[in-house]
């Protein structure tokens, strides 16, 4: 069945400690361990799941949506949709899940909206300090 088939591609950020995941397929209840999967292992300070080729989301998709932030919080890390169909957003924005889960456009607004990454700023940092 196509809707049971979700492709998840982890690619760097614009920054140092930020990373994108691009889903491409449903997330759904057929789909759904790919994606916590994908999530439990991304370690990066700042996470962008880039949802602009996700079709459908049902309960289960939301449901480890939620997961996926918990887990971010509980690690001091930052986690955003972007690019989330109108059908999507619904969803996310109807059970409240946007209060926690910050959706954005599209990758570009969400990098910006999130901020430079503390590994960002040390390597700025260092860039422009003086040497001792």
């Amino acid at each position: 069945m196509a809707n049971d088939t979700l492709i998840i591609v982890a690619t760097d950020g614009d920054r140092k400690g930020q990373k994108i995941l691009t889903l491409t397929g449903s997330l759904n209840i057929h789909s759904v361990f790919a994606f916590q999967a994908a999530t439990r292992e991304e370690m990066a300070e700042q996470v962008i799941l880039d949802f602009t080729k996700v079709p459908f989301m049902d309960s289960a998709g939301l449901g480890s949506l939620v997961g996926a932030y918990v887990a971010a919080q509980r690690t001091h890390r930052k986690l955003a949709v972007a690019g989330a169909n109108t059908q999507v957003k619904a969803l996310i924005d109807m059970t409240q899940v946007g209060t926690l889960v910050k959706c954005y456009e599209n990758v570009a607004a969400a990098q910006a909206a999130l901020g430079p990454t503390r590994e960002s700023e040390l390597e700025n940092w260092h860039k422009t300090s003086p040497p001792s």
